[in-house]
């Protein structure tokens, strides 16, 4: 059956390494952990898990960009999806939750710090949920390398449906993260799947360098096919890009300070191979299933062995032989460790910058809670006084610990939903011949408009309706002050929630253990990525003599052979001969 699901909807006859385990497992209502590398295809076991059986999947997951990509692909393939998140307004919230009651969909998305709202725990129990799902299961776990304190809020919504199973989903987990995830999730057997973490086809190579972009242009035109670059920084990113182009290397960049459609469209030309080289910060390639790259190369060193595994596992998804290749130098290591330090600001200066943003938005004591607002990050700093660094690192500490949540910054298109009832809209329509047809216009172009809020293009109704640009807009802002349309017109911020009112000094509580837990959590994953990158043939402190056998012994697989084509395996060859 599950194999018809996958044919039906994907067009696959057989599924990867670990999937029908995983699927079965869950059918069976057993509480499951599946731990799959990056490109194993975790979400489709949850998906394919839900269209199985009756009722629907809730879907806690973390990232806002994830989930509406998720969501639209589901939509794509006719499968009704839904989705909850901080870019909402109440009333689209209450809407979607009605629908996931009532409409028959078969997913719900959300974010999780959306459990603890009265809005939808009074609502849960309403619903026909048949999984309940974990999405980058790692974030419950203090020891994981993104611990999110919302993530812990799981654990108390089991108790509203006590009968429904969990599948939680990571890429990487050591044991120790592994053990956490099943134990915070309340797994009454623990029951972990997990395929081996080994890329055989992956070539792991470092290599310590001055002279970075000279190195970089080598490798580029030294391997053949697909590459992406990782970079911190989104300058960084044009700087390398305009420098290949220079060199007559096919490559752009991208990053998230691009507008969403400028975005898709470097991200589509470079998958479909019109563009050969991508230089990107390292949101990029997440949820994209690109088979056939052939090399990724860190430019930057990554924060974690985590990170590091997940990026560089982007490369060689169709099983050919492809390169994991970070370029380093004590320059980097000394970043590394700066950024460390900058990362953990002293607790007074949280205190004072927690104030700072409220006043920045003008809210006043005993207030805020529960509201979403644009928030700037750097007008903020300005207006403040503060050092951009400090604020950014302060306000993720403050996020971190669940006084308040700020998303990526996103593009949100325009959304419309008719507000009266349709009898009603008819006798404004008889009044208004012009209304009257664009109305009827744009209910063509966008069914669902009474039920719930719809996405729209305002470009699109124009070309459609054979109207200017200007006209459309005014026209929509003509229905909403007739208080017949909600219109909420297309904005690109990051937005900042706050789960508490505003505390006065004495009453925010900052834990200094959880703070120097979470510096030694940092310091050791710090530590271990610097002492791979470092280490060399003759020094054999995390495992020796291969990359692969490293990076696995640090996720748990000690008796891993060599692999025989990383940097340190061909140095110990040209030795032995």
């Amino acid at each position: 059956m599950i194999k018809d699901v996958l044919k039906k909807y994907w067009g696959y006859d057989e599924f990867r390494p670990g999937q029908e385990n995983i699927i079965n497992s869950a059918l069976s209502k057993k509480d499951i952990l599946a731990i799959l590398p990056t490109g194993g295809g975790k979400s489709l076991c949850f998906q394919i898990a839900s269209l199985s059986v009756e009722g629907m999947a809730l879907v806690i997951t973390p990232l806002i960009s994830l989930m509406k990509d998720q969501v639209q692909n589901l939509r794509v393939m006719g499968i009704k999806a839904l989705m909850i998140n901080s870019s909402m307004t109440y009333h689209e919230i209450d809407v979607t939750l009605d629908n996931a009651i009532y409409g028959d969909y078969k997913f719900l998305y959300l974010s999780p710090e959306r459990l603890k709202t009265d809005m939808f725990r009074t609502r849960i129990d309403k619903m026909n949920i048949n999984f309940l799902v974990v999405d980058e299961a790692h974030c419950i776990s203090q020891w994981g390398y993104d611990f999110r304190p919302n993530y812990l809020l799981i654990k108390e919504i089991r108790e509203y449906i006590p009968k429904v199973s969990v599948i939680a989903l990571t890429a990487t987990a050591t044991p120790q993260v592994a053990n956490n995830i099943m134990e915070n999730l309340g797994f009454k057997k623990k029951n972990l799947i997990q395929t081996s973490f080994a890329r055989p086809n992956l070539s792991y190579i470092v290599r310590k360098v001055e002279d970075k972009f000279g190195k970089l242009l080598t490798i580029c035109n030294s391997i053949q096919g697909t590459g992406i670059i990782f970079v911190r920084k989104r300058k960084r990113a044009e700087e390398i890009a305009d420098f290949l182009r220079q060199q007559k290397v096919n490559a752009d960049y991208y990053h998230a300070g691009l507008i969403s459609k400028v975005r898709t469209k470097k991200q589509d030309m470079w998958k479909n191979g019109t563009t050969r080289i991508i230089v990107a910060t390292n949101a990029f390639g997440m949820g994209i299933d690109k088979s056939d790259v052939r090399f990724v190369c860190h430019f930057d060193i990554p924060e974690s062995l985590e990170s590091y595994y997940q990026e560089a596992g982007r490369a060689g998804r169709d099983g050919k032989r492809s390169y994991a290749i970070c370029l380093w130098n004590k320059t980097d290591i000394f970043s590394l460790k700066r950024i460390f330090t900058m990362s953990f600001p002293n607790m007074d200066t949280i205190k004072d910058i927690y104030q700072k943003i409220y006043m920045f938005l003008n809210i006043p004591y005993e207030e805020g809670k529960g509201r979403t607002y644009k928030f700037d990050l750097v007008k903020f700093s300005i207006k403040s006084k503060l050092h951009p660094v400090s604020a950014y690192y302060a306000l993720k500490y403050l996020c971190s610990v669940g006084y308040m949540t700020v998303t990526e910054e996103i593009d949100n298109p325009s959304r419309i939903y008719f507000k009266v009832h349709r009898d009603e809209l008819y006798k404004v329509q008889l009044r208004d011949r012009e209304l009257d047809e664009f109305i009827k216009g744009i209910m063509r172009i966008y069914p669902g408009l009474f039920s719930h809020h719809v996405s729209i293009n305002e470009t699109f109704i124009a070309k459609t309706l054979r109207q200017s640009l200007p006209k459309v807009k005014i026209l929509l802002n003509k229905l909403s002050q007739m208080r017949l349309l909600d219109y909420k017109e297309s904005s690109k911020s990051p937005l900042i929630t706050f789960h508490t009112e505003r505390l006065v000094p004495d009453n925010l509580y900052l834990s200094n253990k959880d703070y120097e837990l979470r510096k030694t959590v940092y310091q050791h994953r710090m530590n271990s990525i610097i002492e791979y990158i470092s280490s060399d043939i003759d020094k054999t402190p995390m495992h020796q003599g291969c990359r692969s056998k490293r990076l696995l012994a640090y996720f748990g697989e000690m008796d891993s052979p060599e692999c025989g084509f990383c940097d340190l395996c061909r140095a110990a060859k040209k030795l032995q001969k």
